[in-house]
C-alpha cells in the first residue's frame, strides 16, 4: 500500500501501473492482483491508509481547540501537512479518475462519508452555539467545506499558487474571530 500511494502521488493515475508499484516497493507484481484483485483496490486500500492517519492527526491536533480562530488555524497548518505527505495529491488523482471508472467513483464517495461526519461534528461542536434561528443543515455546509477543501486543492495543483490557500485561510481565520464573541454569549 504505502508503494501504491507514493506510486500515485509520484506519477498521477495515468502513470500509476502494476509494473510502476511493484517497481517502487521492490516486489513482484502478481502480488498486487494476489492480494487487492486489482489496481484500483489496490489504489483505494492505499487512500485509506492514507485517511486513517490523517484523521487520526486531525482529532489529535483540534480536540483540544474550543475557538474559531484558533479552529481555522489548526485547519490551514492541517492542510500543509496535508499536501506535505501526498495526501491530497492522492486524493485529487483519485477522484479525477473516478470520473472515468464509476467503481472507482462509488467507492470514493463511500470513502468520503467519514470524513463529511467528522466536518459535521466540528460545524455542531462550533456553530451549533451561535444564536442562529431557524433549521440549517450542517451536513450540507460539511459537504460544501469538504468540495471546497477539494477544489482549492485542484487549482493548487493546477498552477501551485499557494496563495489561493493562505488566503482562503486567512478569511476563514478572521471570520472566525469576528464570530467568536457570539459563541462565548458576549
Amino acid at each position: 500500500m504505502e508503494a501504491a500511494f507514493e506510486t500515485l502521488r509520484a506519477s498521477g493515475f495515468a502513470g500509476t501501473s502494476a509494473r510502476s508499484i511493484a517497481r517502487s516497493g521492490g516486489f513482484n507484481q502478481s502480488l498486487i492482483f494476489y492480494h487487492f484483485g486489482s489496481i484500483n483496490e489496490l489504489l483505494v486500500a492505499a487512500l485509506d491508509m492514507s485517511s486513517e492517519r490523517r484523521m487520526t492527526r486531525y482529532r489529535e491536533v483540534l480536540a483540544g481547540i474550543d475557538g474559531l480562530p484558533q479552529l481555522f488555524d489548526a485547519a490551514a497548518s492541517l492542510y500543509r501537512e496535508d499536501a506535505e505527505c501526498g495526501h491530497t495529491t492522492v486524493l485529487a488523482e483519485l477522484f479525477a479518475a473516478g470520473l472515468a471508472v464509476p467503481a472507482l467513483a462509488a467507492q470514493l464517495k463511500v470513502r468520503m462519508e467519514p470524513w463529511i461526519s467528522f466536518t459535521e461534528e466540528l460545524m455542531r461542536r462550533f456553530l451549533g452555539r451561535l444564536p442562529i434561528s431557524g433549521p440549517s443543515d450542517l451536513r450540507a455546509v460539511a459537504q460544501a467545506t469538504l468540495a471546497m477543501y477539494l477544489g482549492i486543492d485542484l487549482l493548487v495543483h493546477a498552477d501551485g499558487d499557494w496563495s489561493r490557500v493562505d488566503t482562503m485561510f486567512e478569511v476563514a481565520r478572521r471570520t472566525g474571530a469576528a464570530l467568536h464573541p457570539l459563541l462565548d454569549g458576549s
